[in-house]
């Protein structure tokens, strides 16, 4: 059964958050073969939204940006226009993978839609998410500390000369998902200054638009929902 796509435009996050989760209860209901998988595109006004894990410290001038406390995974984050966020709701057991592999998937789309643009993006262990080296972004050469299968014990992530471009937050119920990814276009970078950044003191933020990728909201959103829609399918 192939995922339903939706673009939502730019919708306020705590609605968005209330229908994620009615959808999801919705599911528990009724057999889950009537209804379908969906992909929620959309952007939000500026908002930070704290995770289960979340500790109000790393929030230190939140101004007049409202902070929403979730139920997703991980820590604080930022969402803004200009971002594209991305809302997968999938049933992984009629999907036939785990949360593991989920998390893997929704990463690799994300990765393979920064190829399109000309970017590599990389994995770092223990910090879900993918990431850019500032001084070349384009550059092929894995990093030292991108997970391994052989790594015992992964070390404090070191994210010197990386900037983050994607965050990762989920939640799976039932097993099935909500919550998802957000993807740095063209924003304003300067709410993330605001925070430590899914709790990571000076870890950098950074868009396409800033490492010199000029892309429209809606491209980035297209390529992002297209390989996401390929890479989470059964």
């Amino acid at each position: 059964m192939d995922i339903a796509l939706a673009h939502l435009g730019r919708v306020d996050y705590a609605p968005t958050y209330a229908a994620m989760q009615e959808f999801t209860s919705q599911r528990g209901l009724q057999p889950l073969q009537d209804m379908r998988d969906q992909l929620w595109i959309c952007e939000h006004p500026p908002v930070f939204t704290q995770g289960l894990a979340g500790k109000p410290e790393h929030i230190f001038l939140p101004g007049d940006i409202p902070v929403v406390q979730t139920n997703r995974g991980g820590q604080v984050t930022f969402h803004g226009p200009g971002q594209v966020v991305a809302y997968p709701l999938i049933d992984l057991k009629r999907a036939g993978y785990f949360v593991k592999e989920y998390v893997y998937r929704i990463e690799e789309a994300v990765i393979k839609t920064l190829l399109h643009f000309g970017v590599t993006g990389h994995r770092v262990a223990g910090a879900p998410g993918i990431y850019v080296r500032l001084d070349d972004p384009a550059g092929h050469t894995p990093l030292a500390q991108r997970p391994q299968k052989s790594a015992a014990g992964a070390a404090q992530p070191d994210f010197t000369g990386l900037g983050k471009i994607a965050a990762l937050g989920i939640k799976v119920s039932r097993n099935c998902t909500y919550h998802g990814v957000a993807l740095n276009v063209a924003m304003d970078l300067e709410p993330f200054s605001r925070i430590n950044p899914c709790g990571y003191t000076g870890l950098q933020t950074v868009d396409l638009s800033t490492i010199g990728v000029n892309v429209g909201w809606q491209e980035a959103a297209d390529v992002l929902g297209h390989k996401l829609a390929t890479y989470l399918a059964p």
